[in-house]
């Protein structure tokens, strides 16, 4: 807490990611620095071990200082890892990327999911000859998606969080980009008709921890190829976790633009855009360039990365772990009598407490963080899996949950919520963020 004291007098926001600000966590109690990492867990700056069921924010699938990784890197590092040509890293990488990607005939590169996902809006932009954006989901910080909020500011409410004021956002960009809801294709529809020919792009995670209604995603395809627009899917989140061929290939709907950063190179700064011939193949004559777009540490790390997903067959072993935890847990709460359950996709479980009244859900699900994260458990009412994670962070987390969930339950009992939580309730708002 003295570092986050330190960091938010010279560190605008006291941190570059909001998901990292200690206020999404148990402010106070969770940890706000981590001095090392390793598998499953990382050390803070006081020398406290936890599960990391973050995963660093889910950049991490194979675990920590994955050796096979690391080694791949340091021996690239030793080579160089910027040129003033290019490097045949960067081929090997589009080709892996072309066999395993059901969308991938040709690939860009990027560092970061929210660069990449502006570098496909462009693309789009650019092969349709059409300023507009239909969105659904959370596609970065860039000026082309926060314009949604310049016409309304609760548009993103629903997509990230309430109350996100397009400050910096030139005012001409309002209207360019509109939010949709997830599962509703009559909305979507109605949306492409009320601007025919104007829409470049339909954008949308496809999922994250629920399965799509079904039909749902094949409908989103058709309406936006009826309508001449681009089918984006953001795997920012999502990526190789759910299966080799990417989320597209778990729900069988092929993009015509893929979208991919988290979980391509464990942690290593790397992003994609892979995508269709006749979309990809126009960026050549778009101004779309970088220096640090091809360098080598990236390059060697996701290729590295997908290799080691394929070769330890990572996917199936998530889908696995996951549907375990989630079975550990519900016994947990069951036994100690707690309404609460573990659902969701196996490969992404989140809490759903059973009370009704949202500030009391609220109190419950920081609850839960506080107390896990004095069990050596970091994280949110959810869990983001990666491949290090086995059977003793399985024990650990269902020991310390059979605790937690007695206290959560007593406090029920009681009315003592508030009295139990040493910290202020986990802000979710991104307007109470910034203050």
């Amino acid at each position: 807490m003295e570092l986050y004291h330190r960091a938010l007098e010279i560190l605008p926001g006291g941190t570059q990611l909001i998901s990292r600000r200690p206020t999404r966590f148990a402010y106070g109690v969770s940890p706000v620095y981590a001095a090392r990492a390793e598998g499953a867990r990382f050390w803070d700056v006081d020398g406290h071990e936890y599960i990391d069921w973050v995963s660093g924010i889910g950049a991490i699938v194979l675990g920590y200082a994955d050796p096979v990784v690391d080694e791949a890197v340091r021996e690239q590092i030793c080579l160089g890892t910027m040129y003033s040509i290019n490097h045949p890293l960067e081929l090997e990488l589009a080709e892996a990327l072309c066999q395993t990607l059901p969308c991938a005939e040709m690939v860009r590169y990027a560092k970061t999911g929210g660069e990449a996902c502006a570098m496909a809006v462009r693309i789009a932009r650019g092969v349709t000859g059409r300023d507009k954006v239909l969105v659904c989901g959370y596609h970065g910080w860039h000026d082309w998606y926060l314009a949604a909020n310049l016409a309304a500011e609760s548009n993103l409410s629903t997509h990230l969080f309430p109350g996100i004021e397009p400050i910096g956002v030139p005012a001409a960009l309002a209207g360019t980009t509109i939010p949709f809801a997830y599962g509703d294709i009559a909305a979507l529809g109605q949306l492409l008709d009320d601007n025919r020919g104007q829409v470049a792009a339909v954008m949308m995670e496809p999922l994250r921890s629920e399965e799509p209604p079904p039909g749902y995603l094949a409908d989103v395809a058709r309406l936006a190829h009826e309508h001449g627009a681009v089918l984006v899917f953001d795997e920012v989140s999502t990526g190789f976790r759910y299966g080799l061929a990417g989320a597209q290939g778990y729900v069988d709907v092929t993009p015509d633009m893929a979208v991919l950063a988290k979980s391509i190179s464990n942690g290593y700064p790397m992003a994609v855009v892979a995508g269709r011939r006749e979309v990809m193949e126009p960026s050549a004559r778009m101004f779309i360039s970088s220096t640090y777009w091809s360098d080598t540490i990236g390059l060697r790390a996701a290729l590295t990365t997908l290799a080691e997903i394929k070769r330890r067959d990572v996917p199936a072993g998530l889908w696995k772990f996951g549907a375990r935890l989630q079975a550990r847990l519900n016994a947990v709460a069951a036994e100690v009598g707690l309404d609460v359950h573990c659902g969701g996709l196996a490969i992404h479980p989140h809490l759903h407490f059973g009370e009704t009244d949202d500030a009391t859900r609220r109190k419950l699900a920081t609850l839960f963080i506080q107390e896990m994260a004095k069990r050596g458990c970091h994280g949110y009412a959810s869990f983001y899996l990666n491949a290090a994670q086995q059977e003793a962070e399985l024990e650990q987390t269902a020991a310390a949950a059979r605790e937690t969930f007695a206290i959560l339950a007593r406090g029920l009992a009681d009315r003592s919520l508030d009295d139990l939580l040493e910290c202020d309730v986990q802000q979710e708002h991104f307007r109470r963020l910034v203050k």
